[in-house]
């Protein structure tokens, strides 16, 4: 039983990611694997239900069965079409009912280390940071959820702002529905949350296949990078959801004493303290949140799959600080130069792909590598508003055209559900 065919179909999700990783096998067999599946925005003219349409797809395209889903990190735009309704119609309802025999997840997500009464303040021991990191994580999305709410409910942020801070707050916070169908979707024994270096039972999964997990490192491995910085992140997050969340009814301090605007017009003076006081907030609030988003985007897991000749990368919305470990690794090192289809990290953000890992797929020349294939599925217009900030950046998109031969659901139209990229091995 050897593979003879790798098909990729990526589907039109807007801003998100949803692949379908089919193995084809010399019996007329057929492995199939779901890496991620959410979306926080789809391009005008998307109709209907789009997660629905495509969940639906994956079902009869797999014949009803999955082999194995990956769920990369719990971002909104990763997860959100795994999420279930009362009546089981929903998106994450059908990819249920496919039965598949894994769910990959990252260790962050592990039930186990998230326990209900861990302070801040604890030996360093592994299993007690690594805690802490994932009870960090659970506050991070308590402050997202905050900072939502106070968006929408603000007029006084300006039009960018607003939209900036809806976007990256959006996406940050909690899945529960989704998050709940993939631990319950199989037993005990067909769950991993993976961190660099560990097995995964995918290999047995897919014959003719090897497979290296190359992220996220766990806090024990990443303890050096840890002790670089002057404060603990970790503390920082828990103790901020902590003056968020609100321990009685909300309302003013003194509610006989509240001028509103109809009934007084501030002084010129008090005018502009108050644009300012109110700019600032918005500008405090969009840093929270942008650190929100990375930190969460460093829980993502990365697969380096050889299936039969050919070497695929799929990071999920891995930065430079989880790259940063598996980089520090010369065998790893060795790996990344032998990558033939890569699918672009976290839809081609200015971050996602360090030049490190750029260098070593690509080589140091400026010419194409021979049949080095790119995958990357994103929108413009939902985040960033400079060339810097935009995701995707410009820069990347060039170089991803200029070195690779580039797949992107940009190049197909909103109606299109799919498309698909198939690769002999």
């Amino acid at each position: 039983m050897k593979p003879t065919q790798v098909r990729i179909r990526a589907y039109q999700v807007g801003f998100g990611d949803c692949f379908l990783l089919t193995v084809f096998y010399d019996d007329e067999s057929a492995r199939h694997v779901l890496v991620d599946f959410g979306s926080t925005g789809f391009p005008p003219g998307v109709k209907g239900n789009r997660l629905a349409a495509i969940a639906r797809d994956i079902r009869d395209t797999t014949g009803g069965k999955l082999t194995a889903v990956v769920a990369t990190h719990r971002h909104k735009d990763h997860i959100s079409g795994f999420a279930t309704n009362k009546s089981k119609t929903g998106a994450g309802d059908i990819i249920a009912a496919l039965k598949p025999e894994l769910v990959i997840q990252p260790w962050t997500e592990d039930p186990a280390l998230a326990p209900k009464a861990t302070g801040p303040k604890v030996a360093k021991g592994g299993a007690n940071l690594q805690a802490l990191h994932v009870q960090s994580l659970d506050a991070m999305q308590t402050v997202a959820e905050r900072i939502l709410a106070e968006t929408k409910a603000s007029r006084s942020l300006v039009r960018e702002t607003r939209a900036e801070l809806t976007a990256v707050a959006e996406v940050n916070v909690k899945n529960q529905s989704a998050v709940d169908n993939l631990r319950d979707m199989v037993p005990k024994s067909g769950r991993e949350y993976l961190f660099f270096g560990e097995p995964t039972q995918l290999q047995d999964l897919l014959p003719g296949s090897k497979i290296e997990v190359l992220g996220p490192p766990t806090v024990d491995q990443h303890a050096a990078v840890a002790k670089e910085k002057d404060w603990d992140p970790d503390e920082y997050w828990l103790r901020f959801s902590e003056q968020t969340t609100p321990t009685g009814e909300d309302g003013a301090l003194f509610p006989g004493h509240v001028v509103g605007r109809k009934q007084y017009r501030f002084p010129i003076d008090s005018r502009w303290l108050i644009y300012r006081a109110k700019r600032l907030r918005g500008e405090q609030m969009q840093a929270i949140v942008t650190n929100l988003d990375n930190a969460l985007n460093n829980t993502s897991v990365i697969l380096y799959l050889r299936i039969g000749k050919k070497a695929f990368l799929f990071p999920g919305d891995a930065q430079g600080e989880n790259w940063e470990y598996a980089l520090s690794k010369p065998n790893i090192r060795t790996m990344l130069k032998k990558v033939d289809v890569y699918k672009v990290g976290h839809h081609g953000s200015r971050n996602a792909t360090p030049k490190t890992l750029w260098g070593l797929m690509t080589g140091s020349d400026n010419s194409k590598k021979a049949e080095f294939t790119t995958v990357m599925s994103t929108m413009e217009g939902k985040y960033g508003d400079t060339e810097e900030t935009a995701v995707p950046r410009g820069t990347l998109v060039t170089a991803l055209k200029k070195k690779s031969t580039l797949h992107t659901t940009q190049d197909i139209h909103a109606e299109d559900l799919y498309f698909d990229l198939t690769i002999d091995v």
